[in-house]
């Protein structure tokens, strides 16, 4: 297992490198300027040139990457150019916020998604199988931004029951953790049916079943024990791609977070704050395949066998 395990650090390494370029070239691909958010109306050219050449923005893009990569391999994501402090202290601020978003929808999505997903199995094509299988196929087609404004208008503004943004109170999470976790619950369930479906029809089953064994027992004990193999690896992808989706979810709800602060910076065209955000959300994404990998691994060792 530990070999498992160094191998798929040391094959992130050259993914990391690579992230870096994609990162760097698409933020200064983004037409816009900086230092036009610096710089008062009337200001001359040379002016502008000295500010450009303060903040390395006048050097090739080759040596700009260059000098950013350095920092970053030392822990330093370089200062934010409009708001003048520390990518790294702007991001320490908020990433907390969106921890605790990603981490609760997550969550969300898992228990959630599992349990209906294990009782649409149970009861295939019924009624019951076919009601959840809708409310699925609805939640996974919505976009996230555009529940986000319906769940608002209906819980928050109608009915008053949810404060409408903010973080100040846990009440105000509620909303946004069901916005973002609506789409990986329906995933879930609809891959934990798939997979129970599947695992119920091999003989191991059937021979539980000839034992006596009770129904509910094969089903919990061993059908689902097994089914959750390829749901613990969705989850794993989820874990970036919850961090990721709720940019947008942070801007519709005023919440702070990364998302908040990329779509500030990206307004701003502040390079070292959005690349700062980028690369953390893609070092979720990087980390959470890492996970599940790992966890993949832990539960069926024919995943380590294959690897070699």
């Amino acid at each position: 297992m530990a070999d498992y395990v160094l191998r798929r650090i040391l094959a992130l390494i050259p993914v990391f490198f690579f992230v870096t370029v994609v990162v760097f070239m698409i933020v200064h691909l983004v037409p816009g300027d900086p230092i036009d958010n610096l710089v008062r109306i009337g200001v001359t050219p040379e002016q502008k040139a000295l500010i450009a050449a303060r903040y390395g923005l006048d050097q090739p893009l080759y040596l700009q990457y260059w000098r950013w990569l350095t920092l970053v391999l030392q822990g330093d994501f370089g200062s934010a150019i409009v708001l003048r402090r520390p990518v790294m202290d702007l991001i320490r601020e908020n990433i907390g916020y969106s921890l605790t978003l990603g981490g609760l929808a997550l969550c969300f999505s898992a228990l959630v998604g599992i349990t209906t997903g294990a009782i649409a199995a149970a009861w295939r094509n019924t009624l019951v199988d076919k009601s959840i299988m809708g409310v699925v196929l609805l939640g996974s087609t919505v976009p996230a931004f555009w529940l986000g404004l319906l769940l608002i208008l209906l819980f928050a503004v109608t009915l008053g029951w949810l404060p409408v943004s903010g973080a100040k109170h846990w009440t105000a999470l509620i909303l946004p953790v069901v916005t973002v976790g609506l789409g990986g619950m329906a995933l879930v369930a609809r891959v934990t049916r798939v997979s129970m479906m599947d695992i119920g029809r091999q003989d191991f089953v059937t021979l539980l079943h000839a034992k006596g064994v009770p129904a509910w027992a094969v089903q919990v004990r061993h059908v689902l024990r097994h089914a959750l193999i390829p749901v613990v690896t969705l989850l794993s992808l989820r874990i970036g791609l919850i961090v990721g989706g709720s940019v947008t979810v942070e801007y519709v709800f005023a919440r702070p977070g990364i998302g908040s602060l990329l779509i500030r910076a990206l307004g701003q065209r502040d390079y070292p704050v959005v690349q700062g955000c980028l690369l953390m959300l893609a070092m979720a994404v990087m980390i959470g395949t890492l996970l599940g990998d790992l966890v993949q691994a832990a539960m069926d060792p024919r995943q380590r066998e294959e690897s070699r």
